[in-house]
C-alpha cells in the first residue's frame, strides 16, 4: 500500500494534482524516465506538457545534463532549422558567426520539441536522421556532428491524423512514438482544480507581494464548473489576474472573467453595425447595391476575420503561437486562416 501511495504522488514538485487521470501520467513518467527511449507527449495546449517533459528529464540518468526546449511552432522553417542544427558563418544573410544549434546544446541531456506537428517535411527529414543516426550537419556546412541527445516531443493534435493527411512523415512518427504519454485536459481532472488554485495563489501572492489567501466558495464553484478550453495555463492566468486586481484578502466572483461565470465575453473592438458595414462594402466595390446577395454575410465575416487576424499578427510581431493564443485558437487553425486570407507572408 505504501508503494502504491508513493506511485500516485507527483514525481516532481512542479506537477500538481492527484486525480486518477494524472496518477496514470505519473506512473508512465517514472517508468519511462529510466530509459533512453523517445517519448511523445500528446495533449491540448496548456495542459502542462513541458512540465511532464522536464520531470522525465529530471528523473532520468541524464538529469545532470542540459534540458533544452524548442517551440517548433514559433519560428519559420529557415529559422527553426538554424535554431535546431546551428549554422556556419555566411550560410545565409545575417549569419555573421558560427552558431551551435539546440541539438548540440542538448548533448548528454534532453531536447524537448514542443509543437513538433508544426515542422515542415524538410525539417522532418533532418529530425528523422538525428533520431536514427544521432548525427547532422549545421546549415551551410558539410562537417557531420554526432550528438548523444534524448528526444521528447509534444503535439497538441493527433499525429496519426497528421500522418493520414500527409502533413507528417509516418517513419518520423514511429521514431518519436516509442512511448506515448497522453496528458489529460483540465476538464478531465476537475478534482485537481482546488489544489491548482491554492498553488497558483501562493505563487502569485509571493511574486506580486500581495496577501490574498482566501477564495469564496462561489468563486471556487465557478472555477470547478467552467470548461477550461485553455486548460491549466488558462486557470493560472486567471488566478494571477485575480491576485493582482484583488482589493481585499479573498478572490471573489467579481475578480473572475465573464466567460468563467457563464456570461458573454466582451470582444475586441465595437459591435458591427451591419447596415453601415454593408454600405461601406458597397462603396469599396466589395458588394453591389440593391438587394443583398445571399453570400454577403459570409463575405462580411471573412472581411472582419481577416482584419482582426491582421491586427493581432501585427501586435504579436508575426509570432503565430502568440497570435493564436490571443485569438483563442490553436496554431494549426491560425495557419489555415492565414493561408485562406492570403496573409501567409
Amino acid at each position: 500500500m505504501e508503494f502504491a501511495s508513493e506511485a500516485s504522488r507527483p514525481p516532481t514538485p512542479e506537477l500538481i494534482g492527484s486525480a486518477p487521470a494524472m496518477q496514470e501520467v505519473y506512473r508512465l513518467v517514472r517508468q519511462v524516465a529510466r530509459s533512453n527511449a523517445s517519448v511523445l507527449l500528446l495533449g491540448e495546449t496548456g495542459t502542462g506538457k513541458e512540465l511532464i517533459a522536464n520531470a522525465i528529464h529530471r528523473l532520468s540518468p541524464r538529469a545532470s545534463g542540459p534540458f533544452i526546449r524548442v517551440n517548433c511552432g514559433a519560428l519559420a522553417e529557415n529559422l527553426l532549422e538554424s535554431e535546431l542544427f546551428g549554422h556556419v558563418r555566411g550560410a545565409f544573410t545575417g549569419a555573421v558567426d558560427n552558431r551551435i544549434g539546440r541539438f548540440e546544446a542538448a548533448h548528454t541531456g534532453t531536447i524537448f520539441l514542443d509543437e513538433v506537428n508544426s515542422t515542415t517535411p524538410k525539417l522532418q527529414v533532418k529530425l528523422l536522421r538525428v533520431l536514427q543516426e544521432h548525427e547532422f550537419e549545421r546549415v551551410g556546412d558539410t562537417q557531420t556532428i554526432r550528438v548523444d541527445t534524448r528526444v521528447i516531443a509534444a503535439s497538441n493534435c493527433d499525429l496519426v491524423d497528421e500522418v493520414a493527411a500527409g502533413r507528417f512523415r509516418e517513419d518520423l512518427y514511429y521514431r518519436l512514438n516509442v512511448v506515448t504519454v497522453f496528458v489529460p485536459a483540465l476538464r478531465d481532472h476537475r478534482e485537481d482544480i482546488p489544489e491548482l488554485v491554492a498553488h497558483f495563489m501562493r505563487v502569485y501572492n509571493e511574486q506580486n507581494d500581495r496577501h490574498v489567501p482566501h477564495i469564496t466558495p462561489e468563486a471556487m464553484r465557478a472555477l470547478e464548473h467552467y470548461g477550461w478550453p485553455g486548460n491549466v495555463r488558462e486557470l493560472q492566468n486567471y488566478i494571477e489576474r485575480a491576485i493582482v486586481l484583488a482589493v481585499g484578502d479573498e478572490i471573489s466572483c467579481d475578480l473572475l472573467p465573464e466567460n468563467v461565470l457563464g456570461r458573454q465575453t466582451p470582444r475586441i473592438g465595437r459591435a458591427v453595425d451591419l447596415e453601415a458595414f454593408t454600405t461601406a462594402l458597397v462603396q469599396q466595390g466589395i458588394a453591389e447595391s440593391g438587394p443583398l446577395p445571399e453570400n454577403l454575410h459570409t463575405r462580411i465575416v471573412n472581411r472582419v476575420e481577416r482584419e482582426l487576424i491582421t491586427q493581432v499578427m501585427n501586435r504579436c510581431e508575426n509570432v503565430q503561437i502568440k497570435a493564436a493564443a490571443m485569438l483563442g485558437m490553436n496554431r494549426n487553425t491560425l495557419h489555415k486562416k492565414l493561408k485562406q486570407h492570403g496573409l501567409e507572408k
